[in-house]
């Protein structure tokens, strides 16, 4: 385990008066200065000098440095970072270092024992212990692509990018969040499994960044009703809403109404499931997927595409600013949504399916762009949520 202490430019706000040419001269202006800010991290290559922290813990920074237990400092290089899942990799070079082994993260069960550490409020190595208490946490808005482990480990501002590991030192999970008043600690912590981690983990040290992959369907879970009136035993999977035109997904035969519920034989909870699985999976790569189809269990391959990333970067109005979307066969979806940001601010969220601009329809990512811009004052959204539509105003 590591210390981390992040200098970055200041982002304190000043008197527009400053800006006055009168004022700059006659009067001694405040100096922009450095901010300083603290995490934790985790050495995962002795070797290589290779650790692991939370993206938004080295956001931003111009100089990184890094104290070991026994209080020797390196300044780090940063390797590669993945906002979508809040995860960064730096690099040290020293001697004598040791890598805190890997776990399967897969292996956890509700109600094993677990130990955060870290450096909460730049305390220092700090050990905390729980449970955990949930797996698989979606839908918080905290990452584009989550899968969080829930634990009760008390995880306070400084455990973030700090270690949670099995009772035998297994690192298990990346601590990247918690929820409570004020950002303290009330017995909520979520932490990024290290089976995610160890697949961004390779691509940034490989590419320096993490290519995603698709395969061209909009999804959306299953609600007990769906699964009812598709008469399904039970709720898990992912509902293919429509597929792509010239899509892996069209070419393989998948349809609008199918149900996935397993990708390589690792079945399929959820749409942030099936979301995450694909998105992990190297671009490239072939991977078996299974079905429903009017009651009948149907298996297809399919080669993993290249996320369009011209389509889910376009230049969009301030107000949505931090949004990302995709084309999805007639439907514009949002890939991401950046938390903090105008977009999530104003209630926009992964997954929503926008069909209308103030009562316009969209089709494509580009006619969302054109309507958006053409908008003046108000706009509203017409959209899809979990299979329920929603009106969302954005000021």
């Amino acid at each position: 385990m590591v210390n981390i202490a992040v200098t970055s430019g200041s982002s304190a706000e000043t008197n527009p008066l400053y800006n006055d040419p009168f004022f700059r001269r006659y009067f001694n202006m405040p100096e922009a200065q450095p901010r300083m800010s603290a995490g934790s991290g985790v050495i995962v290559d002795a070797e290589k000098g290779l650790m692991l922290t939370n993206h938004h813990v080295v956001a931003d920074a111009s100089e990184i440095s890094v104290t070991l237990k026994d209080r020797r400092r390196f300044k780090a290089e940063l390797v590669g970072i993945d906002q979508a899942t809040d995860i960064a990799v730096l690099r040290v070079k020293a001697s004598r270092l040791t890598a805190l082994p890997f776990g399967n993260s897969d292996t956890l069960r509700v109600g094993d024992t677990v130990l955060a550490i870290g450096n909460p409020f730049g305390l220092g190595q700090t050990v905390t212990s729980g449970i955990v208490r949930a797996l698989g946490r979606s839908g918080l808005n905290i990452e584009g692509y989550e899968d969080f482990i829930q634990t009760d480990a008390s995880i306070n501002p400084g455990n973030s990018g700090g270690a949670l590991v099995t009772a035998d030192g297994k690192l298990v999970g990346i601590n990247t969040a918690i929820i409570g008043p004020a950002g303290g600690n009330v017995g909520i912590g979520f932490a990024v499994p290290i089976a995610m981690v160890s697949s961004v983990m390779q691509q940034l040290i490989d590419h320096g960044e993490v290519r995603r992959g698709r395969i061209g369907v909009a999804i959306q879970d299953l609600t007990p009703d769906l699964a009812d009136a598709l008469k399904l035993t039970d709720n898990s999977g992912a509902l293919v809403g429509s597929v792509e035109d010239g899509s892996p997904a069209a070419h393989a035969g998948l349809q609008a109404g199918d149900v996935i519920v397993s990708v390589d034989n690792h079945p399929i909870s959820s749409s942030a499931d099936l979301r995450n699985r694909i998105g992990l999976t190297p671009v490239g790569s072939d991977v078996a997927v299974e079905y429903l189809r009017d009651g009948a269990r149907k298996r297809v391959t399919i080669r993993i595409a290249p996320e369009n990333a011209a389509a889910s970067a376009p230049a969009l109005p301030d107000r949505l600013e931090g949004a990302q979307f995709q084309d999805a066969a007639g439907n514009v979806v949002v890939s991401q949504v950046k938390e903090g940001s105008a977009a999530a601010r104003a209630g926009l969220r992964a997954d929503d399916v926008i069909v209308a601009v103030n009562r316009k329809p969209v089709a494509t990512v580009a006619a969302l762009n054109v309507a958006l811009h053409e908008a003046s004052g108000t706009i509203a959204l017409d959209l899809f949520r979990d299979g329920a539509k929603l009106f969302l105003v954005v000021g």
